[in-house]
């Protein structure tokens, strides 16, 4: 099914919001070369593009890493998302900042390549160390750094911990990751009181031909308890940075997105910006989120966080 063109007065409202909201690159002159949109809007706008469009400042494969930055970052979008309308910030930031980036969609349905994530998460993470192997070869690089939203700062792990990743990836960005589950109000609880009598109802109504990744994403689901068990997600020799909102809506409770151990670094939007309302969408376009990014993949070159007001949903 093909996205429903956006109403004209829509598009102009949602266009005025992303140049009135957006600001200069964080930590970054104005001499970058791709503007850095700080609204959500930006990314509905880029709904409109030809299908596979990469981001701003992505999928330059003739990209080689500097010795400031000697690894490429894959971008992973989230649930129903793709590379194009997931990463219109982070994208164009990184570039601006010096990183090969690169970004793939993921998980479409046969036919289908707008609407990603939607294949069980153990199948989109081959797809995934398939991309992760084309971006070494092509850059020559050792390592990747992954960054991650939603479903794309989850599953990546299975890829890190059960198909060999964990060789392959230095820094781990997780922005409103799933590693624990979700009990997405109270559907969670529904299952895992049912399980004891061979039941799941909630997992069976939403795991479907449709989004064979949606029941996944429950606390108690097969996947989750695959992810957490032994050590738990975090794995030894990949360093990792968990950033949450407390606002998130849809990860639940927002903590599911952190991990524990001495590799991990766990960061809560909130906690540096009370000012930061931003939710589960809204994150992907934050000021607070754009600088934890870059201060986790460069920590030497860490820069002070921006604390602003940001709204919920648009940014």
């Amino acid at each position: 099914m093909r996205k429903p063109r956006l109403p004209l007065l829509f598009v102009v409202v949602t266009a005025v919001t992303a140049i009135v909201t957006g600001s200069l690159p964080v930590g970054l002159s104005s001499a970058a070369t791709y503007p850095v949109p700080y609204t959500f809007a930006a990314g509905i706008l880029a709904g409109s593009e030809p299908v596979g469009t990469p981001p701003p400042g992505a999928d330059n494969w003739s990209c080689r890493p500097s010795a400031t930055h000697p690894e490429p970052v894959v971008l992973v979008h989230g649930l129903l998302a793709n590379q194009t309308d997931n990463w219109q910030t982070i994208s164009p930031l990184l570039a601006d900042a010096g990183y090969c980036v690169f970004a793939l969609t993921y998980g479409t349905e046969p036919g289908e390549s707008e609407f990603g994530g939607l294949e069980p998460m153990e199948q989109s993470a081959a797809v995934l160390a398939g991309f992760v192997t084309r971006v070494l070869a092509a850059s020559g690089a050792a390592k990747v750094d992954i960054v991650g939203h939603s479903e794309g700062a989850t599953m990546p792990d299975y890829y890190v911990r059960f198909l060999g990743g964990a060789g392959f990836v230095d820094h781990y960005v997780a922005i409103s990751g799933v590693f624990g589950g979700t009990n997405l109000g109270g559907l969670g609880t529904l299952d895992r009181e049912a399980a004891p009598f061979g039941l799941s109802p909630a997992a069976s109504a939403l795991y479907s031909a449709e989004c064979q990744s949606c029941g996944e994403f429950l606390i108690g689901s097969a996947f989750v308890q695959k992810l957490n068990a032994g050590s738990g997600a975090a794995a030894a020799g990949v360093t990792y940075t968990d950033i949450a909102t407390r606002n998130d809506e849809l990860v639940e409770p927002y903590t599911s997105g952190f991990l524990q151990g001495p590799n991990v670094t766990n960061l809560t939007v909130q906690r540096q910006c009370p000012l930061d309302q931003s939710d589960h969408l809204a994150i992907v376009a934050d000021p607070v989120a754009a600088r934890d990014v870059l201060n986790a993949l460069d920590p030497a070159r860490a820069g002070p966080v921006p604390c602003t007001l940001v709204l919920p949903a648009v940014g």
